[in-house]
């Protein structure tokens, strides 16, 4: 079978895996109804299974159609560093050592603003938290703001609606945190070498504005919820209330956390850092709260899915981007965004040939400001549906709530982007 066909089939799984992600939430509501067959309707219902199901089809049926040599060297030869990263540095992130040194911080600023530290607290963590990822990365922020933001907003008494704008936003910021500097948000570190942008270049040309975008939509969000908060732990359920961890310990979480941030494009090495983490985690159990290991492999398994998948689009997703102006092209990487992913779209543009400046700075914005409008849309994202979900009616994200919650949010951002 020729290479056209094979691409033609790629497109239509593709097609199919994006039906499936938008239809995931249906698939729970009919575990509930067909109980006998529940197990299987609740794995189609997790969102972090069906681009990693679906890259397994596409991969069988690549075997049969052009042969199991063909279909073995495609799937070894994708770049699976990304899903490696976030798995590892998800689960770093999430430790108890990290998060109760990050809650603390919060905490006390909290306690000093001069308003209602419930208030305060949801403005750190919608605000504060995904502008850091500029520095931890996305993924991390992305984590941690939802680990903190979790118990109080993320709660089944508070109305869908509300929990869906403060996703959206959520989303949206830590896909715009990430563009201080040049390294931590992936769209952005897809060109960055292509196009000599380093961090100084990010900050001044699109850090800045996408700060002033944060901090606006999580003023917004924060206006909103205020009704709906109660005033914050300052622990987790598995956070013990008796237990201290020393700050050797703490220490060594966040030495460790900042190497594999270091590393994050050499997985021999952070892998390696993240064994040694697991050997210090045994070491001083009494320190630990369980990992969220089962999350973590979840959302890599829909990353490594997404670059399966996603790396047969390009016949058709390359002349889109290469054939738009700029303004066109802005709203384009929105759109396309929303059903690619910003990382694989912005990696599109390095390739073209001549693209101008004002082309690629319309390309990276419209890529950032369109990260959360879907699950897929930005890779740290499915790291907040596998922590986030259980808040949710169902225990599911649908597809629509969340883009109508990241509609406002995006505005702003793509506002903040064009007109700034």
């Amino acid at each position: 079978m020729s290479d056209i066909s094979i691409h033609w089939i790629a497109a239509a799984i593709f097609a199919v895996a994006l039906l499936h992600t938008f239809s995931a939430k249906q698939f729970e509501r009919l575990s509930h109804r067909y109980p006998r067959h529940a197990g299987l309707l609740h794995l189609l219902g997790e969102v972090e299974v069906v681009f990693g199901f679906w890259a397994i089809v596409l991969v069988v049926v690549m075997a049969v159609v052009a042969g199991g040599k063909e279909a073995l060297d495609y799937a070894e030869s994708r770049n699976y560093t990304e899903p490696l990263f976030v798995f590892v540095v998800m689960v770093i992130a999430a430790s108890r050592p990290v998060l109760r040194t990050v809650m603390s911080l919060v905490n006390t600023i909290a306690g000093i603003a001069p308003i209602r530290t419930e208030l305060a607290t949801a403005w750190l963590g919608l605000a504060a938290v995904p502008l850091l990822g500029s520095l931890v990365t996305e993924p991390a922020a992305m984590t941690i703001a939802a680990l903190l933001l979790a118990p109080q907003i993320f709660r089944p008494h508070v109305p869908e609606g509300v929990k869906y704008l403060a996703l959206g936003v959520l989303f949206v910021n830590v896909s715009i945190g990430g563009t201080l500097t040049s390294y931590a948000a992936p769209p952005v570190l897809m060109v960055a070498t292509t196009w000599q942008w380093d961090s100084a270049f990010m900050l001044s040309t699109f850090g800045w504005k996408a700060a002033v975008a944060v901090l606006l939509n999580a003023s917004i969000a924060t206006y909103v919820l205020r009704g709906h908060l109660h005033r914050p732990s300052t622990n987790r359920p598995d956070l013990p209330t008796e237990a201290r961890v020393p700050l050797s310990v703490v220490a060594v979480h966040l030495g460790l956390l900042a190497g594999v941030v270091l590393f994050a494009h050499h997985p021999v090495v952070f892998l390696s850092l993240f064994l040694m983490f697991l050997g210090f985690t045994q070491a001083y159990e009494r320190h630990q709260s369980p990992l969220i290991l089962r999350e973590a492999l979840l959302v890599a398994f829909f990353l490594a899915g997404l670059v399966v998948l996603g790396g047969m689009q390009q016949w058709w997703l390359q002349p889109i981007v290469s054939g738009l102006a700029p303004i066109a092209l802005f709203l384009g990487a929105i759109g396309l965004t929303a059903i690619t992913d910003n990382a694989a779209l912005t990696y599109l543009g390095s390739l073209i040939v001549g693209i101008s400046d004002p082309s690629k700075y319309m390309l990276v914005a419209g890529a950032v400001a369109g990260g959360g409008l879907t699950v897929i849309a930005n890779a740290p994202n499915p790291a907040g549906v596998a922590l986030l979900k259980r808040g949710f009616a169902d225990e599911t994200i649908g597809a629509g709530g969340l883009l109508l919650g990241a509609l406002g949010p995006t505005v702003v951002a793509a506002a903040a982007f064009l007109f700034l």
